[in-house]
């Protein structure tokens, strides 16, 4: 039995802007609030035409003023980008906005390439290498330890959930060592799941923030009322692989009928191996895809990913794919 939350990019769409794709993202998670969902999660992504959550703490401010009841956090935060205390500051000012509301994702990607790395760190010292010391050091702030002579404030006392983000065995063994939950980055880099899911529980090592294994898998879902509608609105996530592949980064296309079928062969492929944990289809495909990934994994939480060009098609996929996962009796109480 699982939760069920939302990840989303916030994505930019072609001929769009910023300020829509902002306001989409505040209706969507008033949205998926009103369905049941559990959390509604966006990420830290820089350089990227197409995503506008760059300025994650921000974005999540003006999620959390849209919303009442909702989790909201970071899905995640790229820690080596940023000094701990200052993570600590932003999201104790999240924690005391919206107080028992607020999660915090961290993740040792830079989220970019390196042209942009070094323009938001000015030097590439330490970076992912200090990540483990770096969680240290921000678990610190939020604990309001004093050894460090001074306060985060705000921050100090918030104690925001961690979470460890990963898509590799390194962050679960990591999470298993600090005793932190962990989210897995299925949706996009299927390869490790298992084998990361294994070694995080075998290792888990109790903490005073979480007492038992907690795993979250991104997942990402197009549902629609028809599978042959569902199979044309993936088709702009999956044009949006293709370009961020061949270098080419883009704002979030149009959906094109037959899109999949028209690519060579190469491109086929890498998609079809990302597509091992997407749905594409109706209640019903998706209600099976669910409850199988679920008795595979022993998931405790599943975050719903999936750029749909259209807001309304977005908001649609999310109320068939809470459908789907009562129909296929996954959802925990």
């Amino acid at each position: 039995m699982v939760k069920l939350s939302v990840l989303d990019l916030v994505p930019v769409v072609e001929g769009g802007t910023v300020s829509q794709a902002l306001a989409n993202a505040a209706d969507l998670a008033v949205h998926a609030e009103a369905l049941g969902y559990h959390r509604y999660w966006t990420a830290e992504h820089h350089g990227m035409p197409g995503i506008a959550s760059a300025a994650t703490s921000v974005v999540l401010a003006h999620i959390g003023a849209a919303t009442k009841s909702i989790r909201i956090g970071a899905g995640g935060i790229m820690l080596p980008n940023h000094a701990p205390l200052a993570i600590a500051e932003q999201f104790g000012t999240l924690d005391a906005l919206f107080p028992g509301r607020v999660d915090l994702g961290l993740g040792r990607a830079p989220g970019t390439d390196q042209h942009i790395v070094r323009a938001l760190r000015r030097t590439l010292a330490g970076g992912a290498e200090r990540f483990p010391q770096d969680v240290l050091e921000l678990q610190a702030y939020l604990a309001g330890d004093p050894s460090p002579g001074f306060e985060a404030v705000p921050g100090a006392g918030s104690h925001v959930p961690i979470w460890i983000l990963g898509s590799s065995l390194f962050g679960a063994q990591l999470a298993a060592h600090l005793g932190l939950p962990y989210a897995f980055a299925s949706h996009f880099a299927p390869d490790a799941l298992d084998e990361a899911l294994h070694v995080y529980r075998r290792d888990f090592k109790p903490s005073a923030q979480q007492r038992e294994p907690l795993v979250m898998a991104g997942f990402n879902v197009f549902a629609a009322d028809t599978k042959e509608e569902a199979d044309l609105i993936a088709s702009s996530m999956m044009q949006s692989f293709v370009a961020l592949r061949s270098g080419q980064p883009a704002r979030i296309r149009p959906p094109v009928p037959g899109y999949y079928d028209s690519l060579p062969e190469p491109f086929r492929a890498m998609l079809a191996h990302m597509m091992q944990t997407w749905s594409i289809g109706t209640v019903e495909d998706v209600a099976r895809d669910l409850a199988a990934f679920v008795r595979r994994t022993r998931m405790d939480e599943i975050i719903l990913g999936g750029m749909i060009h259209d807001p309304a098609a977005r908001r649609r996929s999310l109320t068939l794919a809470m459908e789907a996962a009562r129909q296929a009796d996954i959802l925990s109480a």
